[in-house]
Parts: structure tokens; sequence; C-alpha cells
């Protein structure tokens, strides 16, 4: 562990160290390398998360957005109990920290080549963040409501206008920072809370019994929510969805500020060369995944043994410590997961099994959202109505096979086209040109 962690800040500070004597300023920082070339990790990174991202959202399909919890649900037994279970220590929040992580690189890999290619960034970026938002906002509304686009695309603006002269050395500080400061926050309040319910008897009594009023409340919510979600007109549902986003709406200033400092250290791996030589900086990578990945799968099984729930009337201290571990946990596995397919990239056997993955990086976008197009027609009453049917066990097999499929479509698709349909929307969106549509020699 300590050599690990020594190989870390060596490799920090040697980097910090050469921007100070001159040899590393801002984007100027990246090694001497073809950046117009696709970074192959990258793509095989969004690959693998797109798996990740599945599994977790697919329960958030199978039942009412309303009905989760964020913990295992205790009437689970057997198959679907271990599989809500590892889900839950391994997979849950970590992949949107991942994907979060590689929107802060392609941030920063973008604007380092339009400043060495001497073009303009800030413009065809906010018609990139306005794309994203446009996205979004049809997906939260109109095809399923557990939505990130939108919120990376709002983000992306804070990043592009606050963060984009940042020196380097200062990156991964405020990363650090911003991540931080909602798991203190709320931290504290949650020891005040504690601190004035005990210390009170009275207090505590009239507490229960308003946790108890909104505990039943929160049942009829779910009730009808479920009931609209199996029987329910797609017009019903999209107007549901379209009032659950604007619900949601003040609680993303608390998930943006994570997801920024998530950006910024995304950014700061770019710009300090890490992940674009990353043979140059294996010592870092390895000492990453022996501190990050240990450490955080504790923290996440910590957090699981806490029951991690959010219906009212679960005890306020246990959820608060499960809930702070876990997003600490999410951070430190999702670089955990970074490190080994990173590592497991140079060497041949692994850069081989890996490339399979790529492809479907290559199209994430278009990937995601038709995981959601599926996923809503299967389980929804417009559509199959399925859920009843697809337990937790069931769940996973239904995406394994799916995520398959999409390997292969992807892998088919780009065989002919240089982009995923999105992605060349996307891009057409962002340069206000028509981008190549087929790969092939005419």
């Amino acid at each position: 562990m300590r050599t690990a962690i020594s190989a870390i800040v060596a490799g920090v500070r040697g980097r910090e160290g050469m921007q100070a004597s001159g040899e590393i300023a801002g984007a100027d920082a990246l090694p001497s390398v073809p950046l117009d070339e696709r970074i192959q990790a990258l793509d095989v990174l969004r690959g693998f998360a797109l798996l990740g991202i599945f599994l977790m959202n697919v329960d958030y399909m199978v039942r009412p957005l309303a009905a989760l919890d964020g913990s295992v649900p205790a009437n689970l037994r057997g198959l679907d109990y271990a599989a809500g279970w590892l889900i839950y220590t391994f997979v849950q929040g970590k992949f949107w920290t991942l994907f979060s992580l590689l929107f802060g690189m392609g941030f920063a890999v973008m604007m380092t080549r339009a400043e060495r290619a001497g073009r303009d960034f800030v413009r065809p970026y906010l018609r990139r963040s306005l794309a994203l938002l446009g996205f979004g906002l049809i997906h939260a509304c109109l095809i399923w409501g557990g939505d990130v686009l939108m919120n990376y695309a709002l983000v992306a603006f804070v990043l592009l206008l606050g963060f984009r002269r940042m020196r380097l050395n200062w990156l991964w500080r405020f990363a650090l920072l911003l991540f931080l400061v909602p798991v203190l926050m709320s931290a504290v309040g949650l020891a005040t809370t504690y601190h004035a319910l005990h210390s009170s008897p009275a207090a505590y009594t009239e507490k229960m019994h308003e946790r108890e009023q909104t505990h039943q409340k929160w049942l009829t919510e779910v009730g009808a929510a479920e009931q609209l979600q199996r029987h329910g007109s797609y017009a019903a549902m999209s107007r549901q969805r379209a009032q659950d986003m604007i619900k949601s709406l003040p609680w993303m200033a608390i998930g943006g500020m994570q997801i920024l400092g998530v950006f910024l250290f995304g950014a700061w791996l770019i710009r300090s060369g890490r992940m674009v030589k990353p043979q140059a900086h294996l010592p870092f990578f390895r000492g990453m995944l022996i501190l990050t990945l240990p450490l955080g799968s504790l923290l996440a099984l910590c957090s699981a043994w806490c029951g991690v729930t959010t219906i009212p009337g679960a005890s306020t201290l246990r959820v608060g410590i499960g809930t702070s571990l876990m997003d600490i946990a999410s951070m430190l596995m999702c670089l955990g997961y970074l490190s080994v397919i990173v590592l497991w990239l140079q060497h041949p056997r692994g850069a081989r099994v890996l490339a399979w993955l790529a492809p479907a990086g290559r199209m994430a976008l278009t990937n995601y959202l038709l995981q959601s197009l599926l996923g809503t027609w299967l389980f929804y009453g417009y559509g199959l109505g399925l859920a009843g049917y697809f337990s937790r066990a069931w769940q996973v097999v239904y995406v394994l096979v799916f995520y398959i499929l999409q390997l292969l479509l992807s892998r088919w698709w780009l065989s002919s086209h240089r982009y995923g349909p999105m992605e060349w929307l996307w891009r057409y969106l962002t340069y206000l040109r028509q981008p190549i549509w087929s790969s092939s020699p005419r």
C-alpha cells in the first residue's frame, strides 16, 4: 500500500514539477503524440461503462423510479438477492462516475486538438453541450426518466466557463474538493440532525411520527407510479416523466458538484498525459489500482452492510454513513476499474480481448439511448409490459444478452460507417457541417 501511494504521489509531483519548469503549460502538457488519432483506451472504457450503466439502470426500468431506494431490496431471495447485492457493491455508482470521468477526458482532448490546430474551441463546445442538453431533454421526457445526459450538459457549461484555463496542478485538487464537499456536507448535516433528535425525546418522537406519515405517503405514490407504468399510455407516461424531470432540477445542483469534480479529474488525466500515453505512466496506474480497488471494495461492502435505503423510516445515522461510504467507494472503484483496463491494454492478449468493446464505445451515445428504448418498450405497459416477469437475476441475463448484441451490432455498423447514428448527428450539430457518413471507399 505504501509503495502504491508513493507511485501515485511521485507521478503527480513529477508532472507538476515539469509544469513549473516550463516543460508543460496548460493544454500544451500533452505528449507529442498524434491526437488526431482516437485514444483506444477511451473507446474501450466507454464500451465497458455501457455494460455497468445498463446493469444499474435495468432495475430502474423494471420498477418505477419512485419505488427505488438505492439499496438491495429486503424481499429478494436466492439468486435474486445475490444479483442485487453484487450489483450494489460492484456496479451501482461506479459507472456513472466512469462515464463522467470519460466526459471530462473528452473535453480535454477536444480542447487540445482545437488549440493545436488553431481552431475555435468555445463555440463548437457550446453547440456540442447544447445539443447534448437537447438529447437529454428528449430522452428524459419521451423515453426514460433516469436520464444523465442533461446533468452532463449543464455541468459542461460550468466546466467551459470556469475551468478551461485552470493550471494543471490545480485541476486534481479542485476535482477532489468538489467531489468531497457534498459528502462532507451530508456528514455534518447528519451528525447535527442526529444529535438534535437524540438530545430531545420529544423532538425524536415527533420526528418519528413525521417519518411514518412520509412513509405512508411514499407507499401511496409508489403504488400509483406502478399502476401508471404497467397500464398507462405513452402520453401519460411522457407527462409523468416531464413532471419528474422538473422536480429533479434542484437536486442537479448537488449532484452536479460531484459530476464537475469527476469531470476535472478526467481532464487532468488527459492534460497530464497519463491517458494519452499510458505506457509511459504504468507505475502510476499500478499504484492507483493497488490503492483504489481494494479500499473502494471494502468501503462498498461496509455500505452494503449498513443497508443503505432512502425509504422514509430507515435509520438516519446508518443510512447517512452507508451513503457517504458508497459515494467515496464509487470514485475509488471507478479509478480501479480504469486502471485495470489501461494495464490490460498493454498486453497483446488483453488488447485483443478488449478491442471488442471499442466499437460500442465509439457509439456510446447511440447504444445508451438504445438501451433505454428497448428497456422501456420491453417493460412498460405501452410496450410489451413484461416488467413482472424479470426478477433481479433475469435482469442480469437480459442485460448480458443485449450487451453482446450491442457489441456485435456496433462492430458491424462501424465496418461501413464512420460514426454511430447519434454520434453523426451530434457531430453535425457541433461543427454545423455534414460529417462523412460512410467509411467505405467510393
